[in-house]
């Protein structure tokens, strides 16, 4: 008993001090990822700094920043973002119901996908801005005609990633679900949902991305706000600052709501033992 103590003491001591690393790792990796936009905006200042280049057409960090802070003074900033924010929040729920129901029926039912996955297929081959002078005949140039355009653009990547989530799952996962007499609604529930759901995120993050690039076309439908309004007040004007601070504001928006849907899909995805969390641990 009076020799084994100390190897146990001993061996409690690694786990204790391993917490430490872990925590700051867990903490580091997301600042990894700002190291490279933090690096190319400081390199562009410094030329900019060293009058490599007049800054005119694309100007440096600093001014840009000055412009997003001037926004932000008058009020204007926050009416735009909050406007954005709206049009691709409900663009996005209303192309994620549509994607996600069209998708399961198409990947569970082989006559509905032969039915409905041509003439989708077809649609999905369409520019964004073609749907424009469209929807502004159908619906006018208000807020309607804008969400069902980001409601387009969300809609496509989400069905194709339902459905080909669906069509890829394992035949023998089925198998052994009727070996142990797994009900429909069970076998949905514990098979198949499980198995689509790592490819549902992706599709929703995906989708999400194609919501913020359609928010730009939808806002050049009339609009008197919105970042995009923003960015075509900026070309109009001739205010490269003013463009480039939309663009940045686009990009911080698009990367905090991706990762709201990484951080919500997480709870239901630690099961999974892939290649990818094991890098991640």
């Amino acid at each position: 008993m009076i020799s084994d103590a100390p190897v146990l003491q001993q061996s409690s001591e690694p786990t204790e001090s391993a917490v430490a690393p872990s925590r700051l790792s867990r903490y580091a990796r997301p600042m990894l990822g700002l190291l490279l936009p933090l690096l190319l905006a400081a390199g562009w200042e410094f030329v900019v700094w060293l009058g490599w280049s007049n800054g005119r057409l694309v100007p440096p960090p600093s001014r840009v920043f000055a412009t997003i802070s001037d926004l932000a003074r008058s009020g204007e900033l926050i009416r735009h973002i909050a406007a954005t924010l709206w049009r691709v929040g409900l663009g996005f729920a209303f192309g994620v119901i549509a994607g996600t129901l069209l998708g399961a029926v198409s990947g569970y039912w082989s006559l509905a996908r032969r039915l409905l996955d041509p003439t989708v297929q077809a649609l999905r081959a369409i520019p964004s801005l073609a749907w424009v002078p469209l929807f502004i005949l159908w619906l006018g140039i208000f807020e309607t005609s804008k969400i069902v355009l980001i409601a387009v653009g969300v809609f496509f990547p989400v069905y194709l990633g339902v459905m080909g989530a669906i069509l890829s799952v394992d035949r023998k996962i089925f198998e052994v679900g009727r070996v142990f007499r797994l009900s429909g609604f069970a076998m949905i529930r514990r098979i198949l949902l499980p198995a689509v759901l790592p490819a549902y995120v992706v599709s929703l993050r995906v989708g999400l991305g194609l919501g913020w690039m359609f928010v730009v076309a939808a806002e050049l439908i009339g609009a008197s706000e919105g970042l995009g309004y923003l960015l075509l007040d900026g070309q109009q004007l001739g205010k490269p600052a003013q463009i480039m601070a939309a663009i940045v504001i686009f990009a911080i928006l698009g990367k905090l709501t991706d990762w709201l849907i990484e951080i919500a899909a997480a709870p239901f995805l630690r099961w999974q033992d892939a290649f990818g969390r094991a890098k991640a641990t």
